[in-house]
């Protein structure tokens, strides 16, 4: 099976490229937010999104807010609430192909899916998160797991072992 066709998305607060598979998308979507100085178009979203359209979901890989008004480098001062709101739109955005979604992200985009997560326990019905950055490479005390009591979505955490901004044993 292929991935199907891939669309342009230009919408406020949501611009990316959403995957249909050829066949009707499943139960479930897909929404995915790239990393901090990264965009939606990061070998691994588009790696991401293929395998999971092919396996006949919906997929919209999208840019955030502060990526769409800066083209490279990190997040805006401050940006962090409107990048969930481009979230929620783009969840929005999802439910109009499939009943349920999976919201998620590799890094910073999944640490923002996280936090909306916590903010609204209904957005989505799981998290996948690519790499959460528990805490700033080489500062393990400055911990970013403050909104983890208040998350009621379940959640699968996809780590590597070389990852600067949390260990696998820091994540069990």
């Amino acid at each position: 099976m292929t991935d199907g066709r891939i669309e342009r998305v230009e919408q406020e607060l949501v611009r990316g490229w959403l995957h249909l598979p050829e066949v009707s998308p499943r139960e479930h979507g897909l929404v995915l937010a790239h990393g901090a100085g990264s965009t939606c178009d990061s070998p691994l979203l588009v790696a991401v999104a293929s395998e999971f359209a092919a396996a006949g979901f919906a997929v919209l890989r999208g840019d955030l807010p502060y990526r769409q008004l800066k083209p490279t480098g990190p997040p805006l001062p401050g940006s962090c609430a409107r990048d969930r709101e481009g979230l929620l739109r783009a969840v929005s955005l999802m439910r109009a192909h499939t009943g349920k979604v999976i919201l998620g992200g590799h890094s910073y985009g999944g640490r923002q899916a996280s936090m909306l997560a916590a903010e609204q326990s209904d957005v989505a019905e799981l998290l996948l998160l690519l790499s959460y950055p528990l805490h700033p490479p080489r500062k393990p005390e400055q911990l970013r797991t403050a909104h983890f009591p208040s998350l009621r979505t379940p959640a699968l955490f996809i780590h590597g072992t070389r990852d600067p901004f949390g260990r696998i044993e820091e994540l069990q």
